[in-house]
């Protein structure tokens, strides 16, 4: 295992614009980092430069504490799985494990060995004889992996493995990719573009858009404190409800704002240095927003659209001037398209951006935090 650090990194293809730039980010030795952005962020661009199978244009790339700029990809000490599988199909799963110690000279007796224990692990090892076509989607990706294990690297490195796979798949592999990395106890880098996979699996999110990293940290803590807007609209499903607002009086523990719909709202967030007059953006996730007009803040709307997801329904509402927001509401309960409804939320469940999109840091971040805060993700990673 190994820690990583990369300092200024930055990469062009012709010279002058970089695709990459700038980016600073510190793994510590065993940590699970997953990198997530939209597609064409630069995030499967920097694992390539990880890797070596990409040129550093500037900047220091070290991989256990030793400048890896030159070094070729076998230098490096660690091992990638593709999103493609890239199984030679003439194989079976045993020489498909075997073939990268095989070509560096490894004695037959220790291939078997490690052939063996990655195969438990991973719980293939009712498949070393077969050949990749006579195995299922989620069967090749963790032969992809135990190919990886079997070379025992300092780092892995994962190019967004599950976007092949079908719901069910990703999900039960995604499970096996957690506790494969409790078992080992590895560094990994992984990239996505699915929020829900990074919230779910990462020790450490990096958000990236643009070439930038926009903010790094704890699934919750991205989740409680997002840097920015595309932060906030990036982590978190449904998106966050946000909303252009006008600011009518700041201090140092609230800001009271007016909403397109003409009400007020007290926000609990440090507004030192805001001016009354200035615009700024609210806002409010799905499941902060309670049903029945109980909280603080109150407010009354129109539902579109309803989705039904058993547990809860997310509604899909208008304010009275037409503005579109969506809330959580309890599953158990019918909502019929065209009703009114009424729902509040308190001063503490909402998020402020200034004028440049940058958060206004909120003062009790941890008190509205749902248990299901991500559709379809683990609630451990988020949950308060």
């Amino acid at each position: 295992m190994a820690a990583v650090s990369l300092k200024n990194l930055r990469k062009s293809y012709d010279g002058k614009s970089d695709v990459l730039a700038g980016i600073d980010l510190e793994i510590a030795d065993g940590e699970f980092v997953v990198l997530v952005g939209p597609s064409g962020c630069g995030k499967s661009t920097l694992l390539r430069m990880i890797c070596g199978l990409e040129t550093i244009t500037a900047g220091t790339l070290e991989i256990g504490g030793r400048v890896v700029n030159d070094l070729p990809p076998a230098e490096r000490g660690l091992a990638m799985v593709f999103q493609s599988y890239a199984l030679y199909p003439h194989m079976t799963v045993r020489r498909n494990m075997a073939f990268g110690l095989r070509v560096a000279g490894a004695k037959p007796a220790l291939i078997e060995e490690r052939i063996q224990r990655a195969a438990k692990i991973l719980r293939i090892d009712h498949l070393l004889d077969r050949l990749p076509r006579e195995l299922s989607g989620g069967q090749r990706q963790r032969v992809a992996i135990g190919r990886a294990i079997v070379r025992e690297p300092r780092l892995f490195l994962f190019d967004e493995p599950l976007s092949n796979l079908d719901a069910a798949l990703r999900v039960q592999t995604r499970l096996e990719i957690a506790r494969l990395h409790r078992q080992l106890q590895a560094t990994i880098v992984y990239v996505t573009h699915d929020q829900i996979e990074a919230m779910t699996l990462g020790d450490k999110i990096v958000v990236m858009h643009e070439g930038r990293v926009q903010q790094a940290g704890t699934p919750l803590a991205l989740y409680q404190q997002p840097a920015n807007l595309f932060v906030a609209g990036f982590i978190g499903s449904p998106a966050m409800n946000l909303v252009p607002a006008v600011v009518l009086s700041a201090g140092a523990e609230s800001v009271r704002v007016e909403l397109p719909w003409r009400a007020q709202v007290n926000v609990a967030v440090d507004g030192s240095g805001l001016a009354p007059g200035v615009s700024v953006t609210l806002g409010l996730r799905a499941e902060h927003a309670r049903e029945g007009g109980q909280g603080s803040e109150r407010f009354s709307a129109r539902v579109d659209v309803v989705e039904h997801l058993g547990e809860a329904n997310y509604l899909f509402v208008s304010m009275p001037d037409g503005t579109a927001l969506v809330l959580r509401g309890d599953g158990e309960r019918s909502v019929e398209i065209g009703a009114p409804i009424a729902f509040s939320a308190e001063p503490a469940a909402f998020h402020l951006f200034g004028p440049g999109g940058q958060a206004l840091r909120r003062l009790h971040p941890g008190n509205m935090v749902s248990a299901a805060p991500a559709r379809g993700g683990d609630a451990h990673k988020v949950a308060a």
